[in-house]
């Protein structure tokens, strides 16, 4: 079977919701994909299921591994050593695909093979359903933009990129001892930086429902938690070409957390390289602002 496709999904404690993803793989129209799953530590047998899975399947090759739990970046690390096909596809485990997602990936990345722009891939929307899409978009049939300058054409909120394996392995996520989580946007904008553009396509292929003990909701926490990371992240997000709001709400939320974790202002300034007045004001102004958030979601 042609594999250009290598579908990834990283998994933890996810064996009831995942088999939406399995079925939506099965009626794909196209075949091209392999399923290539890499469970970051799982408790609840879903090591179990994949044995079934992997058994029963002949539609399309499926390859699970095992792994002790280290968080999704480095899973996507791991994935990408393992990927046989040129196309690399991140699915989250309680996300699906809609049933031709395969067949236009395909379709689309046909056009741009002779395209001289330097791109890493394709982006397609994620939607709440086939009709409806998260976040915002633009006009049109597609438009190319790097991840910094997509926010300048209004392509807000999470999209369903597709990678360039070669080139994505080039990239892989820096690993922090003892900390298990680090914002996938670290890869994105280094490859921004770079030079290397997404050709983003206006179409749904991806259909996800944030569940409440996912990595969505838990951004305040994982950045305590994973503090050297995220600290890393804030400082290079910083050196890149981001509009001055989102610099200045960079700065902000990374104040406030580091205030939590008893960092002094002159410590929060050095360790991402910024105004030290920056640091106090905007730090406070986004304290003020996920107070009024707080008081408006009790009310509502």
């Amino acid at each position: 079977m042609n594999v250009e496709i290598t579908i990834f999904t990283p998994t933890y404690n996810r064996r009831n919701e995942i088999m939406a993803l399995y079925n939506s793989l099965k009626q794909q129209t196209c075949k091209k994909f392999e399923w290539l799953v890499v469970d970051d530590g799982s408790s609840d047998n879903t090591s179990r299921l994949f044995e079934e899975l992997v058994e029963k399947t002949q539609e399309f090759p499926i390859r699970y591994y095992y792994k002790e739990n280290g968080g999704k970046h480095r899973a996507i690390n791991d994935g990408l050593d393992r990927a046989n096909g040129r196309l690399f596809f991140i699915v989250d485990s309680d996300d699906y695909l809609t049933n031709d997602a395969i067949e236009i990936i395909l379709t689309e990345e046909l056009k741009i093979q002779n395209d001289m722009m330097k791109l890493a891939g394709l982006g397609f929307n994620r939607g709440k359903n086939k009709d409806e899409f998260i976040g915002a978009t633009f006009t049109g049939d597609s438009i190319i933009a790097s991840a910094i300058e997509r926010q300048r054409y209004k392509i807000k909120g999470d999209k369903a990129e597709v990678y360039y394996t070669a080139i994505l392995k080039q990239y892989k996520f820096p690993e922090f001892e003892g900390e298990n989580f680090l914002t996938e946007s670290v890869v994105w904008y280094k490859l921004a930086d770079d030079g290397y553009k997404i050709k983003w396509i206006n179409k749904i292929i991806y259909i996800c429902e944030y569940l409440d003990d996912g990595l969505t909701n838990n951004s305040s926490k994982l950045a305590l938690n994973n503090f050297v990371g995220y600290t890393y992240s804030i400082r290079q997000a910083l050196t890149y070409s981001l509009t001055l709001t989102e610099k200045m709400r960079l700065i902000g939320v990374y104040t406030r957390i580091a205030r939590i974790k008893k960092h002094s202002f002159v410590e929060i300034s050095k360790n991402i390289n910024q105004n030290i007045l920056w640091c106090m004001m905007f730090g406070w102004l986004s304290v003020v602002s996920r107070k009024i958030k707080l008081i408006i979601t009790k009310k509502t």
